[in-house]
């Protein structure tokens, strides 16, 4: 759940300083490590990872992933990287803030990886585009996102918070549905799994989805 930014005063300090900080609180090995561990298996070459946060995904990682091209909007969660950056050992760099807008050459990248930040990118049918343009012949983006869930009477419940979990959680967006999305966009999606990691109250919050897609 990488935060957007652009927002003036008080809102701007909650999502550009605060969010972050929670996101990474919330977001540790102990509680996602392995869906860290499945995205990431197999992964060579040069990946671009959207939504880098603080750099929790880089010990997941193998050894063949010989760069590691960064797109993050938040400067306190790239300063709260560094420590990882260092311990991977490997090349990281800081290549934009915008998934939208990705300054990365057409066809330039092994594989895209995405963990919980396609449910917060502003302008995801861009972003969607941009990952397909950067992809080599035969790339995979590789996800898990929390997403919109099948069921009407929880759909819903997601369809209402929305508006108020939206502005306090950085532009998150639990009411996407985020294989529709990537099949809108031209991709062929493989999941790995599709259901709900915790039921009851927190269910609008964790039906997750996670796979593959590769430009169709």
């Amino acid at each position: 759940m990488t935060p957007v930014t652009g927002q003036p005063g008080i809102a701007r300090w909650w999502t550009e300083h605060l969010v972050p900080c929670l996101v990474d609180l919330a977001l540790t090995d102990a509680t996602v490590g392995r869906w860290r561990t499945t995205v990431c298996a197999g992964l060579r070459g040069d990946v671009l990872e959207i939504g880098f946060g603080s750099g929790r995904n880089l010990p997941f990682y193998p050894d063949a992933v010989s760069r590691v091209l960064a797109v993050e909007p938040s400067q306190i969660a790239w300063e709260r990287a560094r420590e990882r950056i260092a311990a991977f050992g490997g090349t990281v760099d800081r290549v934009g803030v915008d998934a939208a807008r990705l300054p990365v050459e057409a066809s330039s990248v092994d594989a895209v990886v995405s963990t919980w930040t396609m449910c917060t990118v502003p302008a995801i049918e861009s972003a969607l585009a941009e990952v397909r343009r950067v992809l080599r012949p035969g790339g995979t983006l590789r996800f898990v996102e929390h997403t919109l869930a099948p069921s009407p009477r929880v759909a819903g419940v997601q369809r209402a918070i929305q508006p108020l979990w939206g502005r306090v959680s950085g532009g998150c967006h639990v009411d996407r549905d985020i294989v529709g999305l990537l099949e809108d966009g031209g991709y062929a999606v493989d999941l790995t799994y599709s259901g709900y990691v915790a039921g009851g109250p927190a269910a609008p919050w964790s039906r997750f989805v996670t796979g593959s897609a590769t430009p169709a």
